[in-house]
């Protein structure tokens, strides 16, 4: 039967749409009458009764000494979806609560079990954008390898803004080498502005495509070709690169020089 379905549908078991339905087309009836119509035990019917009255849809009429169960109007099933939603929410805020109250003990927890490096995988240009956005919660500047009309052609919608949401709005400093090409060079222009600092290499030497991100305790690599960006978090390769990122920043300085 087709209401049966649509019942079940919004939280009804089989046996409660039954009933329901039952109510509605026979008018107020006993339970004895309900379990001869449904073939439903007649003390299952009791329970089944109890239910719905507990959730607002049946009345019990108690005359002469005798109890009969009468459904409220359909129009009633739409308040009781408003307190199902009502009673949800309420639900999953005290699960938040409890959550956010254990979230620090449950970080504790994972730091202290595993020394080993976590590697996250972020595929197309929306994978890359939330590689990016993690970017910016660098915690004492970024170090970068960068070719900027690599990153331009990859993602034309999102690095403009990036530059300003991480060197204005959020402050984070950059240091960038990147091959001395027209874009790059153009971008360099607004070093002061965008919160950067920028070192050339050339091009034909060093025209490099992917661009490589150390913070905090993290490395991204983001490959333009293959719309493919990995994420490292280990404080040991962080430490290691950014000893490298040292020796290619001074040899290039040195080089420009």
């Amino acid at each position: 039967m087709k209401l049966i379905s649509k019942l079940k549908k919004i939280g009804f078991s089989e046996k409660e749409a039954q009933i329901y339905l039952q109510l509605i087309y026979l008018g107020p009836q006993s339970a004895s009458v309900l379990a001869r119509h449904t073939s439903i035990n007649r003390t299952t019917v009791y329970d089944i009764l109890e239910g719905l009255k507990q959730r607002g849809l049946v009345r019990n009429i108690v005359k002469s000494g005798s109890s009969t169960f009468k459904a409220l109007h359909p129009k009633e099933l739409v308040h009781f979806l408003e307190r199902e939603k009502t009673e949800t929410l309420r639900r999953i805020e005290k699960q938040q609560e409890s959550i956010e109250a254990i979230l620090p003990e449950l970080i504790s927890l994972e730091h202290a079990e595993s020394t080993k490096p976590k590697v996250s995988f972020f595929e197309g240009e929306k994978g890359m954008r939330e590689a990016y956005e993690d970017t910016l919660t660098a915690d004492g500047g970024i170090l970068a390898y960068a070719n900027v009309e690599e990153m331009h052609a990859a993602l034309p919608n999102f690095f403009p803004d990036y530059y300003k949401r991480r060197g204005v709005v959020n402050n984070i400093h950059i240091k960038a080498i990147m091959p001395s090409n027209k874009l790059s060079l153009d971008r360099a222009k607004k070093d002061k502005k965008e919160n950067r600092e920028s070192v050339f290499v050339s091009e034909e030497e060093y025209g490099f495509s992917p661009e490589i991100n150390i913070y905090n305790n993290k490395v991204l690599i983001a490959s333009w070709c293959e719309k493919l960006a990995i994420i490292i978090e280990s404080k040991e390769i962080a430490d290691f690169h950014r000893q490298m990122y040292k020796l290619a920043w001074e040899g290039a300085k040195r080089a420009k020089t």
